[in-house]
């Protein structure tokens, strides 16, 4: 690691933060990556019941921080990535959605998220959610981004439906940022799509809408089918194509 490179690291979140260089003109741009990682800080575990979910999509978003950490790199620009699983309690809900803690998936029970108390939410909340969204606050105050991009994958089969969509934009109200990348993303070849396969008009940008409201900027998250993003030439593509979208910030 070259010391232009910094990591900060806790059991809740992890900040890549490269030191800008006036070569690179798109360091406005804040980074997260909510679904980072499927770890199980102490003193949570995996429960033999839930080991079928270990290496899923269900746990975690495939490829995510990898292409997190490069887009850190190539904007020379600071990204926040979590530390533990969305099953844990998930950064990209509100803390009073029903999804926080996903109690079923294949059609199949969450042992972990079955009846939950309210001191094991607030333990949850505290330990991890409420920790990472600190850290994101904090990364905020400090790049002074003028845009807040979210990174996430989606599966190719999602509960037995095949998705061909390869790339999804997702935003609510910054539809004029969303359509340029949207727009470039095409032309470098890849089937991307507006609001698909989720809608940020659906409140499902939760974590880089509630961070962009409350520093006044923009909001915009990717969605990227995981294939593409353990792709290392697509991922290149879809950097080329993000910084000809952001080159006005």
């Amino acid at each position: 690691m070259t010391k232009s490179i910094s990591v900060d690291f806790h059991d809740a979140y992890e900040v890549i933060t490269s030191a800008p260089d006036e070569r690179v003109p798109h360091a406005d741009v804040l980074f997260t990556c909510e679904h980072a990682s499927q770890l199980m800080p102490h003193p949570w575990r995996w429960l033999p019941e839930d080991a079928w979910l270990i290496g899923t999509h269900w746990a975690f978003d495939l490829g995510a921080a990898n292409f997190a950490r490069e887009l850190a790199r190539a904007f020379r620009t600071t990204t926040v990535l979590s530390r533990f699983s969305r099953l844990l309690a998930d950064p990209n809900r509100s803390e009073d959605s029903p999804e926080i803690f996903r109690n079923r998936g294949e059609g199949r029970d969450i042992a972990m998220n079955q009846n939950l108390d309210s001191a094991e939410r607030e333990r949850r909340l505290d330990a991890t959610y409420r920790r990472y969204h600190g850290a994101v606050s904090r990364a905020a105050e400090l790049v002074k981004p003028k845009l807040i991009f979210g990174v996430h994958t989606f599966t190719p089969l999602y509960e037995g439906k095949p998705r061909d969509l390869e790339v999804g934009i997702l935003f609510d109200h910054d539809d004029e940022l969303a359509g340029r990348l949207h727009h470039e993303l095409l032309k470098e070849g890849f089937h991307s799509a507006l609001n698909e396969p989720y809608s940020g008009k659906d409140g499902l940008i939760y974590a880089v809408d509630r961070h962009a409201s409350e520093a006044g900027v923009a909001a915009v998250e990717i969605e990227l089918r995981y294939d593409m993003a353990l792709n290392t030439g697509a991922r290149r593509r879809i950097c080329v194509a993000m910084e000809r979208a952001f080159s006005d910030l």
